[in-house]
């Protein structure tokens, strides 16, 4: 028996491979297949077998974008992607610092807002401010140019995670999903709170439908109290941690503080998360279903092949197949 569990345990470590190699924008409602959940129930009962954690990455400062600074965790060294997602920033920017305009083609992004404000506009004429709490979920699709700069004075921060694009839907026409905080929709159980952006926790839906099936939970913990989130079977999962410490995966593991990213293994029902600390415990829960396909990528466009992604530079340059308006549009 012990050998069978030691055995188990290795396999929570599989290796991380990944194999390398004109029209108007319209804005319309996605008709995606919504991510059914209905199996994630949670409970104070905990899991027979939880997952556990896999690797745990230190988030490091670096410069990013005109000034601004970010705390990055996937797309590092340490951690080049973790099928379907291709980078989580944490980032930090004041005025007059900001992401002024760049493309992306063949992923999604969704940006959620921790503090302040960020004014977005791009090409098409699309612009708006995400306030604290909003989150904003675009799909770059067959390409987009935009910006993205500090709507308010101090610090502004906020996550942005990357999304893998099956080849399929890599050329698609962009568009967006946007939620005020107060649509989001919230739980509360035993002194734990979620913010449901995808996905089920609690028994609440959220409105959000992806093209990649993503579940992304914002979840704060108080003093003293737990929670055990069930995960799809075979989809990838981390945790961020945005502020405080907590145990996570096993009772008796040691704690973790904020800024640390864990990757947690595939074998297992769910996450179980234990706040053993005097303060609030916050961190996000994000899973996704691999998409198995290969990556290309050279910096804000990821595709399937080295030709594709050459392609896509040529696009972009040249100002076509999807770039046409990025030739007399500069941001305001």
């Amino acid at each position: 028996m012990r050998a069978l569990y030691k055995q188990a345990l290795l396999n929570l470590y599989p290796p991380n491979i990944v194999k390398t190699s004109n029209k108007r924008l319209v804005y319309v409602p996605y008709f995606f297949r919504k991510i059914n959940m209905s199996a994630s129930d949670q409970t104070l009962k905990g899991f027979n077998q939880p997952r556990l954690v896999a690797k745990k990455i230190q988030a490091r400062q670096q410069s990013e974008g005109r000034g601004a600074v970010a705390r990055r965790t996937i797309g590092t060294r340490e951690l080049k992607h973790l099928d379907p997602f291709l980078g989580l920033d944490d980032f930090e920017v004041s005025p007059p610092a900001g992401f002024p305009d760049h493309p992306h083609r063949g992923f999604e992004t969704v940006t959620y807002m921790l503090q302040g404000a960020c004014d977005h506009q791009d090409f098409a004429g699309h612009k708006g401010i995400i306030r604290t709490g909003d989150v904003q979920w675009m799909t770059a699709g067959r390409g987009i140019v935009h910006s993205e700069m500090p709507a308010e004075e101090g610090t502004n921060r906020g996550l942005q995670l990357w999304i893998n694009l099956s080849s399929k839907d890599k050329m698609i026409e962009p568009g967006y999903q946007e939620f005020p905080k107060e649509n989001i929709p919230r739980g509360e159980k035993d002194g734990v709170e979620v913010r449901v952006i995808a996905g089920e926790a609690m028994g609440i839906q959220s409105p959000v439908y992806s093209r990649t099936p993503t579940m992304y939970l914002d979840f704060t913990l108080q003093p003293d109290s737990q929670y055990h989130q069930t995960i799809p079977q075979s989809w990838n999962a981390f945790v961020y941690i945005i502020e405080g410490e907590g145990v996570f995966g096993i009772p008796n593991s040691n704690p973790v503080a904020s800024h640390h990213l864990l990757v947690m293994g595939t074998i297992g029902e769910g996450l179980s998360v234990w706040n053993k600390s005097t303060k609030p415990l916050r961190y996000i829960l994000v899973c996704g279903k691999p998409i198995n396909e290969p990556i290309a990528q050279y910096g804000p466009f990821v595709m399937n092949t080295q030709a594709e992604i050459e392609k896509a530079i040529e696009d972009y340059h040249y100002c076509k197949n999807g770039f046409e308006m990025a030739r007399h549009w500069r941001s305001q």
